[in-house]
């Protein structure tokens, strides 16, 4: 089983080879559960104002790399406060 930090890495080095099911797994992690259950995509709550949350979609299997872009940017945003990323652990839930 791979790891959320060797997920995050292959992230960060490779945007474009992102399974869509390892973008679930490091969402579900940061973010709780999806909020929406039907559909092409998976709508994740962030705890800010604004524009509350992530959006990702499976193509074919594998994430779209703005996507995963995005959701660097959210977990970037969301441990800022402190800490790395395994000490935010579930942050939201």
């Amino acid at each position: 089983m791979t790891s959320i930090q060797d997920i995050l890495a292959t992230m960060r080095r490779n945007p474009k080879g992102v399974s869509f099911n390892d973008l679930c797994k490091v969402c579900d992690h940061f973010f709780g559960e999806n909020r929406q259950t039907s559909g092409s995509h998976r709508i994740y709550k962030t705890p800010w104002q604004g524009d509350p949350r992530v959006n990702i979609q499976n193509d074919k299997g594998m994430a779209k790399a703005y996507q995963v872009r995005q959701v660097l940017k959210a977990i970037e945003r969301l441990t800022a406060g402190g800490g790395d990323v395994e000490e935010q652990d579930n942050v939201t839930k």
